[in-house]
């Protein structure tokens, strides 16, 4: 493997090693609350990549993964935190996982639907944030509901709720923070995917890629990633495993 400065030129070749945070994923990106600093287990392994590499990172705020992803039309980062998705792929070079979460739906409390398969139905209407990795499945995988698209997934329970619709779609600790704080709503027991959550580079940074994937799997392997759930509060979460 080549040494560190290698990887960095490869991963930041502007010397600058620009990591974009997205923090429509509370699981993955808090905003720190005293000085709004990113927090996370995204900050946290965005911080030790690039302690190794000798750098200081320069985090870029996004509040949808569907606006990171555009952000790669114009060079405005150079490491995300990203659920693998082929689409995606057709543009980024993805490390193996290293998180699971759950996508979910949000339904009235006196919704009939039990299971996700419940919602797949004619005439049914289902919110999502637009881009986020569960909208993108379920665009290929929905043959009969139909999707509304928000700009970012809080603005998606906003649209369910404002519009009447019959689901929001999401990531299963923010659709269950909002049912438990809003009554009339729950969320189903079941998940019509699990999410996998990947380190993200443009594609064709080989060099950084291959590091990455190192550097994950031994951030799984020594419980680094495990700690960084915990310290968050995201203990729902699971870790990939390796």
């Amino acid at each position: 493997m080549s040494d560190f400065s290698d990887v960095l030129h490869n991963l930041a070749p502007t010397g600058e090693l620009r990591v974009a945070i997205n923090y429509g994923n509370p699981v993955l990106a808090q905003r720190h609350a005293s000085d709004n600093f990113p927090q996370g287990v995204s900050a946290d392994l965005a911080r030790e990549i690039a302690r190794r590499l000798g750098v200081v990172p320069r985090f870029i705020s996004y509040d949808a993964a569907g606006k990171v992803f555009e952000g790669l039309d114009t060079n405005t980062w150079d490491l995300a935190f990203l659920a693998v998705d082929p689409v995606r792929a057709e543009k980024i070079a993805f490390t193996k996982p290293y998180v699971l979460i759950e996508g979910t739906y949000l339904v009235a409390e006196s919704a009939p639907f039990q299971s996700v398969v419940d919602l797949d139905q004619d005439g049914l209407r289902i919110a999502v944030g637009k881009g986020a990795a569960y909208d993108l499945y379920l665009s290929r995988e929905l043959k009969h509901a139909s999707i509304e698209r928000a700009a970012t997934s809080p603005a998606a329970i906003t649209l369910f709720v404002d519009r009447n619709l019959d689901a929001a779609a999401g990531v299963r600790q923010p659709l269950e923070a909002y049912a438990q704080t809003h009554s009339g709503y729950r969320v189903l027991d079941d998940a019509f995917t699990t999410i996998q959550q990947a380190v993200a580079v443009p594609k064709g940074r080989d060099l950084a890629q291959a590091w990455l994937e190192n550097f994950v799997a031994e951030m799984k392997r020594t419980g680094f990633i495990e700690e960084a759930l915990q310290r968050s509060g995201q203990t729902a979460a699971t870790v990939a495993p390796e």
